[in-house]
């Protein structure tokens, strides 16, 4: 079965609803476009593949797609039967398995039942901060910056300021420094954004 959206709004909220083998984007796509759709598809934890589809054909732009979590990269004007070949080599690799829990030095976090532990212990945590500190722990090292985590677990309808990411962050660390992590385990690189502390860091 197929399903098609015309926006990438109505292709997340789509993609909720139904468990897809695959997922086909175009990089122009209304409301949301590809590369925020597919970034936030990865952000969540979702691992089917993505086929991306895009006009502009430049090493800048496959390199974004690529980046945002695309498995292929297909430009406009393409072959019928080279997409449908992709399509297939895609489904061959397998839409992988249930999101597995991530784990940084002492913090542990699982996408399924929602549970977050520094040191086996429980911290309770809003639906944006657990978003934005599961975006950081499959980022580890990489600098996030605040647009990028923005893109991530608000609806671009209705997007807040970059003052929200930094009220959300000043709560996260205080839940993890009430439960033992370094005060710094997010570190703020000044002028660019957001990533977790090493010990040898901290």
């Amino acid at each position: 079965m197929v399903d098609t959206v015309k926006d990438g709004e109505s292709g997340w909220c789509q993609m909720q609803l139904m468990d897809y083998d695959l997922t086909l984007l175009d990089v122009t796509l209304p409301y949301l476009d590809g590369i925020q759709l597919c970034q936030r598809i990865r952000s969540r934890g979702y691992e089917l593949p993505v086929l991306m589809l895009t006009a502009r054909d430049t090493s800048q732009d496959k390199v974004r797609g690529l980046d945002a979590g695309a498995d292929a990269y297909i430009v406009k004007p393409f072959d019928l039967s080279e997409l449908l070949a992709q399509i297939r080599a895609l489904l061959r690799r397998g839409s992988g398995q249930s999101p597995m829990a991530l784990t940084w030095e002492n913090l542990s976090l699982d996408p399924t039942t929602y549970d977050v532990t520094y040191n086996k212990q429980a911290l309770r945590l809003t639906p944006k901060e657990f978003s934005i500190l599961e975006l950081l722990m499959r980022n580890g090292r990489r600098v996030l910056s605040r647009p990028f985590i923005l893109e991530s677990p608000w609806s671009m309808k209705s997007p807040p300021d970059e003052e929200t990411v930094k009220a959300h962050i000043k709560s996260l660390r205080n839940k993890l420094k009430v439960a033992g992590a370094p005060k710094m385990l997010i570190e703020t690189v000044h002028g660019v954004g957001y990533r977790l502390q090493e010990n040898n860091y901290v």
